[in-house]
């Protein structure tokens, strides 16, 4: 039966995953980058240890563009995407389960999703021609013929709202609200999809979005896998065909541009009532583009703060020292615009403001200190020595070739990668935070405890 064949082989390949790939991991895989007539760019990594291709399609068509009335609908079009074909030509129409029956037969994967920056749909198929062809023309189907069924959006809608009404419910989602709105005030990025926005996004909405900005020339396609440079300009190809193509004379007009994350002013405290055992603790601010130069210092020095785990600043003065939290943990989430830098615990309401405190005074000795030469070092061998881990699989390789691409990274970032770690010194990571975090003008939300 060709289903569960299919589905056999896709498991034994991935079994092996691991093994055969990890053993090379050490040696990054070179990347190719070209562009396609109709505007595409295209960005190949080729390797042979598995019978596998997997692909990522990415289009500046994610929430950030969303307007603030209809907060959702980058999210909502995408998970459209996946619930019908129209018919076209002598291809008839596909409903959702039509298509995981079909998906289920090949034993590939397809999936559409939409983040802040960018909409992305992703393949994963066999590599054998006669599988890969299919999986790429049903593939073609969905990103190029999308049906945007009203009746199936009605249904998905009530889906979203009760999800809604229950996160509503909890003192994480009422947090999480709170610091997104005060680190990022108008900017896209603080956004939130609510019962109310989702009432005014309808088919047509998004059919007309969808078609303003899910363009050939707009898209960036990340290829990874058994195949070779022609045979990924063939699939890239053949996945964009089914999109119309560009109605302005030399390809696609720029997007507008959308205003980068303003500085905070000023610091900002919000302590929200909920009865709740714990309370739940944001502290941050905007932090940088995924561009910034200091990426690798900012990387390494949070390693030390907080994103350590047990190894941290933050796990040793809140949790270890005072046992103020069970586990504390610092981020940074860099975009196309300045994504949060975000402290986060939970404690008992009792403890938040002495937890805050130690907190905030962790952060600005930090800030003003930088990390010791031992902490960076040993932030290096933990980075530095988990790296293969970031290329074990097609999949990894995918991401990180994709996020080379999304962000117009050298090509040559995943070769350079751990001498670029190496090289960072205690002076770059103490002048990377001062350049970037200002402790005396972050935002604090605490939610937890009675009135």
């Amino acid at each position: 039966m060709p289903t569960l064949k299919n589905k056999f082989v896709l498991r034994a390949v991935l079994a092996t995953a691991a093994a055969l790939i990890g053993a090379g991991a050490q040696a990054a895989i070179p990347i190719e980058h070209w562009t396609l007539p109709n505007g595409a760019k295209i960005y190949l990594a080729a390797t042979n240890a598995l019978p596998i291709v997997d692909v990522q399609v990415d289009f500046d068509a994610g929430s950030r563009r969303d307007p603030p009335a209809q907060a959702g609908l980058a999210g909502v079009t995408a998970g459209m995407v996946e619930k019908g074909t129209r018919a076209s030509g002598s291809d008839p129409a596909m409903d959702e389960n039509a298509l995981g029956e079909a998906w289920a037969d090949l034993g590939a994967n397809f999936d559409a999703n939409a983040g802040s920056d960018r909409m992305s749909f992703s393949l994963r198929t066999l590599s054998e021609p006669a599988l890969l062809d299919k999986a790429v023309r049903l593939a073609a189907r969905e990103i190029g013929e999308p049906a945007f069924p009203e009746d199936v959006w009605k249904r998905e809608r009530e889906r979203l709202n009760a999800s809604i009404r229950e996160a509503n419910t909890k003192p994480a989602t009422i947090a999480g609200r709170a610091f997104s709105q005060a680190v990022y005030g108008t900017h896209p990025y603080g956004q939130d999809t609510t019962e109310a926005t989702l009432a005014q996004i309808d088919v047509a909405t998004m059919r007309q979005r969808y078609e303003r900005l899910v363009l050939p020339c707009r898209a960036k396609l990340s290829i990874v896998g058994a195949v070779t440079r022609p045979q990924a300009e063939a699939i890239a190809s053949a996945l964009l065909s089914r999109l119309p193509a560009a109605t302005e004379a030399g390809g696609c007009a720029a997007l507008p541009p959308v205003p980068q994350v303003a500085a905070l002013a000023a610091a900002k405290d919000e302590r929200l009532p909920f009865d709740s055992a714990q309370a739940h603790v944001w502290i941050g601010q905007p932090g940088y583009l995924r561009s910034d130069p200091d990426h690798f210092a900012l990387m390494l020095g949070n390693y030390v703060l907080g994103g350590g785990g047990f190894v941290s600043r933050l796990t040793d003065e809140v949790r270890e020292k005072r046992g103020l939290a069970y586990s504390v943990y610092s981020s940074f989430s860099p975009g196309l615009h300045a994504g949060s830098f975000r402290i986060g615990f939970q404690t008992r309401p009792d403890q938040a403001a002495e937890a805050v405190k130690v907190a905030r005074e962790v952060v600005a000795r930090f800030v003003a200190e930088g990390p010791t030469a031992a902490e960076l070092k040993a932030a290096k061998d933990n980075l530095i020595g988990g790296f293969p881990l970031l290329l074990d699989s097609n999949r990894k390789l995918l991401g990180n070739v994709s996020n080379i691409a999304w962000n117009d990274l050298p090509l040559d970032y995943l070769e350079t990668w751990t001498a670029r770690m190496s090289a960072v010194t205690v002076a770059d990571v103490k002048a990377a935070f001062a350049r970037k975090l200002q402790p005396e003008r972050m935002v604090t939300v605490v939610v937890g405890g009675k009135p």
